[in-house]
């Protein structure tokens, strides 16, 4: 009993890291700059298909593949801001919704269009396979690199936009955009440079979800649910409450699928009403 407790919360908190990785950038960019960017989850199979293709077609090493996720993402998502985005900060969020859903489907139909429906494989290395021991513990090799790599960018991301120049900027570009322009800030850089980190970390968190939850053209609406909670229980713009909101929908995904089957994925919408009833603005939530 107890070897299963430890086992359904170490690959609930693994999972619950995944959902971080995909998350976080969408509570950084809906938090700090009030844009709604439903299209998040693309940039996530922006990552996940560059890494497919490097891997499967160019022979690439799965960890090489990585930062070109990141970057590919980035790539997209300061493209997408610089000509679309940037048009509709001062819109309303239904405006924002219909152009961002938009570009949901029209990344599907072109997933669809060059890599077909199917699920993509990938080959991982012999070093991420398999289980390793850990205090007296087997747990999974990947699962483990993934919980290193989520808890990596936890502090870089922390460092970055807590206690940096760059993160003051946003801030205050965040809070006055006159103001911020008038003290020499450049505004237009410092949203274009969050977004392409937001949609870095997606196509990072794409690139990771491969091996554990799989990737096919549905993924940008399939996941996009599962980010949204994240960001509505851990509260906008809140690192910290993406985190914590993260781990407890992976673990309490992974118990309810273990110890209540015939519940299915019922009960993460179950936590996430009990905890947004009792804290609306989220977890961490300021606003």
């Amino acid at each position: 009993m107890l070897g299963s407790l430890v086992g359904v919360l170490f690959d609930g908190f693994a999972y619950g890291m995944l959902l971080f990785l995909l998350s976080v950038g969408l509570s950084v960019t809906l938090g700090m700059m009030n844009f709604v960017n439903l299209a998040h989850c693309s940039f996530a199979m922006v990552g996940g298909y560059v890494t497919v293709t490097l891997i499967n077609d160019l022979g690439w090493p799965f960890l090489a593949t990585l930062p070109i996720a990141f970057l590919a993402a980035a790539i997209v998502s300061i493209a997408l801001e610089r000509t679309l985005f940037r048009r509709l900060y001062r819109a309303t969020d239904l405006d924002q919704c219909l152009l961002t859903i938009g570009i949901v489907f029209v990344s599907v139909a072109v997933a669809a269009y060059f890599y077909g429906t199917i699920q993509q494989p990938i080959n991982t290395p012999a070093y991420l396979r398999g289980t390793v021991t850990v205090l007296g513990m087997t747990v999974g090799a990947y699962r483990l690199f993934l919980i290193g790599v989520s808890l990596a960018v936890t502090a870089i991301l922390v460092a970055a936009l807590e206690y940096t120049r760059f993160g003051a900027q946003v801030r205050a570009a965040v809070d006055n955009q006159r103001m911020a322009r008038g003290l020499g800030i450049d505004v237009d850089r410092a949203f274009a440079l969050t977004f392409a980190l937001g949609g870095g970390l997606a196509g990072l968190g794409g690139a990771l979800a491969i091996e554990i939850i799989g990737l096919d053209p549905s993924f940008g609406f399939t996941y996009l649910i599962y980010v949204l909670i994240v960001v509505a229980v851990g509260g906008l713009g809140s690192i910290g409450g993406s985190f914590a909101a993260a781990t407890v929908i992976g673990i309490s995904d992974m118990a309810g699928k273990y110890y209540f089957p015939e519940l299915g994925a019922f009960v993460i919408y179950l936590v996430m009403v009990v905890i947004l009833m009792w804290r609306p603005l989220g977890l961490f939530g300021r606003r």
